[in-house]
């Protein structure tokens, strides 16, 4: 980069003369007196508190940009993690799905992959993201509307019947019982024959974003943390190949966080996990090679692309500085993301495939392992196979069509894309100063110093809208009066639950229920001292204890979580 920046400069050391610095001063300031902020409109993007310039030159630019920059596969991977990006293999095309029962969800996994997709996705239920089996009085009305009823390894069996878990990548969206969601996909894999050092894929199991954003949790916040840690530790030796936390900025930014409190947050949780990891006697580069991210892809198209490029950056110099990583494997950021679901409107939902393939896009030139693109329909209900096939279109669109995935990092050297870069990165660091001001993470969260954070960005993007300061295509303006809605929509009957709870009846009567006890009070036992518990929740499932028998067993010794009061 010192020879381009050098080539621009016309100096053989990348610095530029005083002289062409005191000229681009002056161009750029007689630019802005003819046609600066005051001849040109206010412009307010994405979800973001700062205006941005209407110009940006060199002098935008941090001295420091060009060894920040440096190129794809190289430390500090501002550029990209792999040196021949999508010139060596595309990002993985993996649309979430799920919905009613395992058979349901099946058959739509296996239409999605005779379609082209290259890895699967699971959402569950609500129920299910709860810890509760299908047949919990707290799980009425709810089952299989919101994603996959899954309440025993039985249903985890149908979920995947002829799908080969050792040839097919999975993610699996799951947080407070995450740990048991996965157990559940071991034991079914291990009916395939398939032993868990085999397996690909991912579980969400990020606890600490829950707290702060999507309120999916069973357990208080540190035996929640023990939990991760136990699987960071098994799966280190026994699923070498799975990532066993992906740290997810998606539900923060849903919620109504900025771009940099999106990346500051997530990477400080991201942080806090790592530091946990050591503290239980890990070496960080036996776990942190298997630690994933998910990134929320907002409508502001370059801020966007930014803050990909800034979480690299500063997730490589934290593990190497701050956390001694040694490998190159535990530095690289590697990450899913997904169009922002938050931007889908339900006025005018054809809009929405517009809206879809432009954060598609932003999210592969910011450099995407694995995509998500919404579906028209998202915003209604379920999505319906059609509207399902357009998204997954729009990435092999994108992927074959455009010629995009053709060069590495295109926007690299923007003015305007290192200057956004650059600000990003600053902002996230100001953030982690206030974070360790309220005494770190947990401290925070205990606090509600995140969620109230949060709650100020929200509020002030709903009053900028309401204003008429921030436009929504067919919201608040280009508004047309309301057609009959004549897009197909999925509706979940209660078939579904009558099903499920047939379901759980015939597991229960048929398996060995004294070993189903013994083996939820060994878990009980281990749980109360110091042992790794996965073991032990692994045994549950294989005996086919239900998902809420293991959380319960569990929740006897660490108790529930009872969200304090903070507004």
């Amino acid at each position: 980069m010192r020879e381009l920046f050098g080539k621009v400069t016309g100096t053989p050391d990348g610095a530029q003369p005083d002289s062409e610095l005191e000229r681009l001063r002056a161009e750029v300031a007689e630019w802005r007196r003819m046609y600066g902020a005051g001849a040109t409109r206010s412009i307010a993007f994405s979800n973001s508190a700062k205006e941005v310039e209407p110009l940006y030159t060199a002098l935008d630019v941090a001295p420091t940009t060009a060894d920040d920059l440096g190129v794809p596969g190289v430390y500090p991977y501002t550029r990209g993690i792999h040196p021949t990006g999508y010139r060596g293999k595309l990002w993985t095309m993996r649309q979430f799905a799920g919905f009613g029962s395992a058979h349901d969800t099946n058959e739509r996994f296996k239409f999605l992959l005779a379609h082209g997709q290259t890895g699967l996705s699971t959402a569950f239920d609500f129920p299910t993201l709860m810890g509760y089996d299908s047949d919990h009085p707290r799980s009425e009305g709810e089952v299989g509307k919101t994603g996959v009823a899954i309440s025993s390894l039985a249903d985890m069996e149908v979920l995947f019947d002829g799908i080969p878990l050792d040839e097919v990548s999975t993610s699996m969206t799951i947080n407070g019982p995450a740990p048991i969601l996965w157990a559940f996909y071991i034991a079914a894999a291990e009916k395939q024959g398939v032993s868990s050092d085999k397996l690909q894929g991912t579980i969400q199991n990020d606890i600490l974003k829950e707290y702060m954003a999507q309120h999916a949790w069973c357990f208080p916040i540190e035996p929640a943390l023990r939990l991760i840690v136990d699987c960071f530790e098994w799966g280190a030796t026994h699923a070498p190949r799975w990532n066993t936390v992906s740290i997810s900025g998606y539900h923060i930014r849903e919620a109504g966080a900025t771009a940099a409190q999106e990346l500051a947050f997530t990477l400080a949780d991201g942080f806090t996990y790592v530091e946990r990891g050591i503290a239980r006697g890990l070496d960080v580069d036996d776990f942190a090679p298997r630690l994933s991210f998910f990134w929320d892809i907002h409508n502001d198209f370059f801020e966007e692309i930014a803050k990909l490029r800034a979480a690299r950056r500063i997730w490589a110099r934290h593990l190497k500085e701050r956390y001694g990583a040694k490998k190159a494997k535990s530095l690289l950021m590697r990450f899913h993301s997904q169009t922002a679901g938050v931007t889908l409107t339900a006025q005018q939902p054809m809009n929405n495939v517009v809206r879809v393939a432009y954060q598609a896009l932003a999210a592969v030139l910011g450099g995407t392992q694995s995509l998500h693109t919404n579906s028209m329909d998202e915003t209604l209900a379920l999505p319906t196979e059609a509207a399902v096939q357009v998204a997954l279109r729009t990435q092999q669109v994108l992927a074959y069509e455009t010629g995009v995935p053709n060069v590495m990092d295109p926007l690299g050297g923007s003015y305007y894309v290192e200057a956004l870069t650059d600000q990003l990165e600053r902002d996230a660091e100001a953030l982690f100063a206030e974070i360790h001001e309220v005494g770190g993470v947990v401290a925070g969260l205990e606090q509600g110093w995140f969620q109230r954070k949060i709650h100020e960005s929200a509020a002030r993007q709903q009053w900028e809208i309401e204003q008429h300061r921030r436009v929504i295509v067919g919201v608040n303006e280009f508004v047309t009066e309301e057609e009959a809605l004549d897009i197909p929509i999925l509706k979940i009957g209660e078939q579904v639950d009558r099903e499920q709870r047939a379901r759980l009846a015939k597991v229960r009567a048929e398996r060995d229920n004294a070993l189903c006890s013994g083996r939820l009070e060994k878990l009980r036992q281990a749980a109360r001292g110091t042992e790794n518990t996965f073991p032990h929740i692994l045994d549950c499932a294989r005996a086919y204890c239900t998902l809420f028998e293991i959380r319960r067993a569990l929740e006897d010794v660490f108790g529930a979580y009872r969200e304090p009061v903070f507004f």
